[in-house]
């Protein structure tokens, strides 16, 4: 395990050919501020284990990503906790997972590739273990290096298929396409409160969702756990719904006494404020016009779209989804705007 600077500029310049690939461990499952906790990498042969909570500074790994190019599987997670950490993406991030599937691959996480590609069965136990715990126990520590491990062997397999089948530029489109759309998501959610369920919420209902949001938020961090610990979504909306029908909540009878204080006294908030200053809901974006030439379009391209997935021997989703066949089958949005080029040009578009 590389845990000073020192180390891991040594480790990082004695790296040998082209190949680099790269995994994260974060642990979002047992703090409120999530963190990277652990990084995996490898050229092929070398492979190393890197403690992010030990090294003092982590500018060498900054400054190989700031212009690296880096082999990552299923790399949405991650891209999200290098900006966030480290606060560099590298240009070129090659995804194993896009691979896969543009295959035709139907089972894709990364155990099932190493079993598929490598015929090794590799154990899930560490999944979901908290990370930022010291020191890693043998068994961690041999999940996390499994995760770096075959990827150099799979990827030659899979850039080996992608060109016999002649959809390597598609590989590399869609990986470029999906890090620029992680990349473009906003870092800080507007209104995080309007959780899943709150979309038809009268503006009283509203508040009281608002303040009961921002008080388990707020305890979370005290208590430095993620927010699923003090209760889940599904719990503040039904207190919601109670509320707003005069019914009395029933509280988890281990909620401490100042929790269970303030938690009222954020009822209490949200029940004075005043009918003009209430949340409201997001403006809808009007109904979609849904006729026999709109079914008619919409026919025509699932149509079209699964018999060239079939011809493919690929998902039929990773060319277009339906609810985009919808909007551009509406007019909403412009094909170039919402598809690659290889997909356009399968969809004859």
């Amino acid at each position: 395990m590389i845990e000073t600077t020192e180390k891991l500029g040594e480790y990082l310049s004695s790296l040998e050919g082209d190949f680099r690939a790269m995994d994260l461990e974060g642990d979002s499952l047992y703090h409120y501020h999530e963190k990277i906790s652990l990084v995996q990498f490898t050229d092929g042969t070398n492979h190393q284990l890197i403690d992010p909570l030990a090294v003092e500074d982590m500018q060498p790994l900054k400054d190989f990503l700031k212009d690296g190019k880096l082999w990552m599987h299923g790399a949405d997670y991650d891209i999200v906790m290098m900006r966030k950490d480290l606060g560099v993406v590298p240009p070129v991030i090659w995804d194993t997972q896009i691979g896969a599937r543009l295959l035709g691959v139907k089972k894709f996480g990364y155990g099932n590739l190493v079993e598929h590609y490598q015929g090794v069965e590799i154990s899930k136990s560490s999944q979901k273990a908290d990370w930022s715990k010291r020191p890693l126990t043998e068994k961690m520590r041999e999940y996390a290096i499994n995760d770096v491990l075959f990827l150099k062997p799979i990827v030659d397999q899979i850039l080996e298929g992608l060109h016999e089948k002649g959809r390597y530029e598609w590989f590399v489109e869609s990986c470029e396409w999906a890090r620029e759309k992680v990349l473009e998501r906003p870092i800080e959610k507007e209104d995080p409160w309007r959780v899943s369920g709150s979309g038809k919420m009268t503006p009283r209902a509203l508040a009281y969702l608002r303040s009961l949001w921002y008080w388990r938020d707020e305890q979370a961090r005290e208590w430095d756990r993620p927010t699923f610990m003090v209760c889940g979504n599904k719990q503040l909306i039904s207190w919601v719904m109670d509320l707003v029908a005069g019914k009395s909540v029933e509280l988890p009878k281990h909620y401490r006494t100042n929790r269970r204080k303030l938690f009222f006294v954020a009822v209490e908030e949200a029940k004075s404020l005043s009918d003009d200053v209430l949340p409201r809901r997001p403006k809808s974006k009007g109904r979609r016009v849904k006729n026999a030439a709109f079914d008619a379009r919409v026919d025509a391209m699932i149509k079209l779209r699964d018999l060239a997935a079939n011809e493919l021997e690929i998902d039929s989703s990773l060319i277009i989804s339906r609810a985009l066949i919808e909007a551009l089958s509406a007019e909403e949005v412009e094909p170039s705007a919402v598809m690659m080029k290889w997909q356009m040009k399968i969809m004859g578009m």
